[in-house]
């Protein structure tokens, strides 16, 4: 089975008022003094020997993004369900741990519903960023959820590519959690998708054919120089600059560690038959980039509310459909891995409760009373307290909300600027 991990990105909030905290730099410092972890013996058990300095050596699993206001968890390369879950409630654990050392909680959102200023990571490229792209810098507070799979080489990464590019909005629909944005309703389920697509980079790509013609695409988008750097790379699905696995890049931040595990198991499965079809001689579909960009929308607009884009005829159709049909089309190797029951239950699970953007409406509307308007402040401050207790459900009472406030409020008077 191919390795797979995960990187997710969490707001830093005030339990209280909701509000986003930029804690981040504090959160790592701690960390950073208090030493790094090592990862126990439960995982060494689902790991080969090769893996094993990536088991038992030292690590964090926590790093900076763009803004302050927010934080990344990464796992190690995992090998079953079990244990990926097992690494992605850690890093929430390390999260949230490093968090309340400061009176702050982690949230799993993918936008902000509170309104707030954001406050950039100082460093040299960010900077930059702030300078070259304006206000789709200075506004990107986005939480996505990154699957990274091992690929044998980047020319079978290509293949890949070229194959789930038609398949992926479908992980936008199940993942959406983000309907509120500064403060505001913004009919979309996934608004962090429009965000993000604000980017020159960001989307789907057209079907690459091979290695050389993925190389060639990525050397004249940076020689346009609209771009920094590969880096900005942003495609729905791409090569990681980094690591020797294909990044999948649509989903937003789940809500719950059970959601994000199913996610990253279908990013695999879908990876596993993009390789099988290419050695059976099984062609990508040739569908326009413009139509995956259509139905990207709809996922972000529409996720399991109404109909979405079929991935095989590009034409609307209920959205619980066209999930079950992505579960149809990877069942072989879903069987295969033993995963079939897994994914079938916890999909079958998502389609009655509904994703992210369903509960935090659910809990604007149930407090306001405001079925579907505008939601208020205090409602608001309610989504992001349902969401911390979401994230981390064992970690404290729905009614912990107490603050330790001398960082915070030495945070506050940053708003005033953006860094």
């Amino acid at each position: 089975m191919r390795t797979f991990g995960v990187e997710e990105e969490l707001l830093i909030v005030d339990p209280a008022s909701g509000e986003p905290l930029a804690l981040a730099d504090a959160l790592l410092a701690g960390i950073g003094a208090a030493g790094t972890e090592t990862a126990d013996a439960d995982d060494a058990e689902d790991t080969d020997a090769d893996d094993a300095s990536a088991v038992l050596g030292p690590r964090t699993g926590l790093s900076h993004e763009l803004k302050l206001e927010q934080i990344e968890t990464q796992t190690r390369p995992c090998r079953s369900h079990a244990e990926l879950l097992r690494q992605i409630r850690r890093g929430r654990t390390m999260a949230s741990d490093a968090a309340r050392s400061h009176g702050a909680r982690i949230a799993a959102l993918a936008t902000s519903p509170v309104d707030s200023a954001t406050h950039t990571t100082p460093d040299p490229r960010y900077a930059m960023m702030l300078e070259r792209f304006g206000i789709t810098a200075h506004e990107q507070l986005t939480c996505g959820f990154h699957v990274h799979t091992s690929i044998a080489s980047p020319e079978e990464g290509v293949l890949v590519l070229d194959r789930i590019r038609d398949k992926v909005a479908v992980l936008t629909a199940i993942s959406a959690n983000s309907p509120y944005w500064r403060g505001l309703a913004t009919g979309f389920e996934s608004y962090r998708t429009q965000a993000w697509n604000r980017w020159p980079s960001s989307g789907p790509s057209a079907v690459f054919g091979s290695l050389a013609s993925y190389r060639r695409v990525v050397r004249r988008l940076i020689e346009t120089g609209v771009l920094l750097d590969e880096g900005m790379i942003y495609f729905d699905a791409r090569l990681s600059r980094n690591n020797p696995t294909v990044e999948v890049r649509v989903a937003d931040v789940c809500l719950r560690s059970e959601d994000a595990a199913l996610i990253a198991v279908l990013v695999r499965a879908l990876v596993e038959t993009a390789v099988r079809e290419s050695a059976t001689g099984i062609e990508p579909s040739s569908v326009p980039t413009a139509l995956l960009r259509l139905a990207s929308w709809q996922a972000s607009n529409f996720a399991l509310r109404n109909d979405l884009l079929d991935f095989t005829t590009f034409r609307p159709a209920p959205a619980a459909d066209v999930v079950w049909s992505l579960v149809e089309y990877l069942e072989p190797v879903l069987a295969e891995q033993g995963e079939l029951e897994l994914a079938q239950t916890g999909v079958a699970e998502i389609l009655q409760r509904g994703n992210g953007a369903t509960e935090q409406r659910g809990i604007a509307n149930e407090y306001s009373g405001n079925d579907g308007g505008q939601p208020d402040p205090a409602a608001l401050a309610a989504v992001v307290r349902h969401a911390v207790r979401e994230t981390m459900p064992e970690a404290a009472p729905p009614s912990d909300t107490k603050s330790m406030p001398v960082l915070t409020w030495v945070r506050q008077d940053w708003r005033g600027a953006d860094i």
